[in-house]
């Protein structure tokens, strides 16, 4: 018997409407802030994610590439910003639109990590990217919109992290400092950190294995390397964050899994006894650069990034979602026998998108009652001989009780009526 490969699931009907809830409720929440969706390939040119001297795990490690040719080496996508920035530069999105351009996507992931608990080889991404300027009350706006989505999709123990990884001067510096701190100290990282020293030391801080070592957690502070002019974008980012509402708290360690953020980083990590390790919802930050690598001018982004299978199954453990059946609009019992009036009556309530649930099986009225109560209909259609000789048909209201019978010219208006 065939099994699922690896890292990878069936998303059942129960769990599907679940997600379906979350994808949608995320849908409404970005357009509130102006965001519209897009698409990009599920994979790209390699080099889309792969950066000079990138040391992430992602970029290392956990990256499906693959040459379909001598001449191609293609990778399927491990996350979004890259391909959304990718296309943003392709089709000139920044010349076409007014600034800043304010995307969102949804869509399949791909990275050969561990799976474990929330995380899986093949997963689920909404996410967002608003690029163009550079500004604190964007990165506050940014910050709020993923609180609201959180707060909104029922997750009630969760606490905001966010840093700063400064401008420019200010990575030169403590880059600097963190290679002289952890040099002499070199043989007690693992290897992956010994690599990254050299190439990126920022991403010792961020190790899996390491983080524990009182080595890591007496390294030298962002904060004491940034410049005035970074600390002051930061305290401006704070205060707007004050003057909504939101609760954080500024975690110095904090700088993400991928090398290309600059300036403000942020968490959202539920505090929830079950969520153990894989306590991240979301995250995301500042990227000043990726739109100029690209070959784009030079114009700021941010973004974030959810994975929908976490917080599905975050929401599930504090809420206890239940199983999610689609609405039932209109139940229809068929007592008629074999008759095709039913299914033609079926058709009409589907073509004004109403959820009908037509019984195919040859069973008592009492037990096709039944099944309409388990469904919860809200409406009850009963078609008999009667109503078939007759072309009518008798609409029982499982709320109010009230019970009409209509001809089948009339049914149209009769829809129509509902919804007044």
């Amino acid at each position: 018997m065939y099994q699922t490969v690896k890292g990878t699931y069936d998303v059942l009907p129960d769990q599907y409407e679940k997600r379906k809830r979350l994808k949608d409720l995320f849908k409404d929440v970005i357009e509130c802030y102006g965001y519209r969706l897009m698409e990009t390939p599920v994979f790209e040119y390699a080099g889309v994610f792969q950066k000079e001297n990138d040391t992430s795990d992602m970029v290392t490690k956990e990256m499906y590439t693959f040459s379909p040719n001598e001449k191609d080496v293609l990778t399927l996508r491990p996350e979004g910003t890259a391909g959304v920035i990718r296309s943003v530069v392709q089709n000139k999105l920044y010349g076409n639109n007014e600034l800043p351009l304010k995307l969102g996507y949804i869509g399949e992931m791909f990275r050969h990590e561990r799976p474990q608990k929330g995380r899986q080889r093949q997963f689920t991404q909404c996410g967002i990217e608003n690029i163009g300027d550079k500004s604190p009350i964007i990165d506050a706006e940014i910050i709020a919109l993923a609180y609201n989505f959180i707060d909104m999709a029922g997750l009630e123990n969760v606490k905001v992290l966010i840093n700063t990884l400064g401008d420019n001067e200010s990575r030169v510096a403590y880059t600097k400092a963190l290679k002289e701190y952890f040099t002499p100290l070199k043989d007690q990282l693992c290897f992956d950190c010994q690599n990254r020293l050299e190439k990126n030391p920022l991403r010792i801080l961020d190790c899996k294995v390491d983080h524990e070592l009182d080595i890591i957690k007496n390294a030298p502070k962002m904060s004491d390397y940034l410049t005035d002019s970074a600390k002051a974008y930061f305290e401006k980012v704070k205060a707007y964050l004050d003057a909504c509402g939101i609760p954080y708290i500024v975690d110095d360690k904090l700088v993400r899994g991928l090398d290309y953020y600059t300036d403000t980083v942020f968490e959202l990590v539920s505090t929830s006894e079950n969520a153990g390790a894989q306590s991240t919802v979301l995250a995301g930050g500042r990227y000043d650069n990726l739109v100029k690598e690209m070959g784009g001018p030079e114009l700021s982004g941010i973004g974030f990034a959810c994975g929908l299978e976490r917080l599905t199954m975050m929401v599930e453990e504090e809420n206890e979602m239940t199983n999610l059946d689609l609405p039932c609009d209109f139940y229809i019992i068929d007592m008629s026998k074999g008759s095709d009036y039913a299914f033609k009556v079926s058709e009409v309530l589907r073509r004004n998108l109403f959820n009908v649930d037509l019984n195919v099986y040859d069973r008592s009225m009492k037990a096709q009652f039944k099944s309409a109560d388990r469904r919860n209909a809200k409406n009850i259609i009963i078609i008999g001989e009667d109503e078939v000789n007759n072309s009518s048909l008798t609409i029982k209201n499982s709320e109010t009780k009230e019970q009409v019978t209509i001809k089948f010219e009339e049914l149209d208006a009769y829809l129509e009526s509902l919804g007044e």
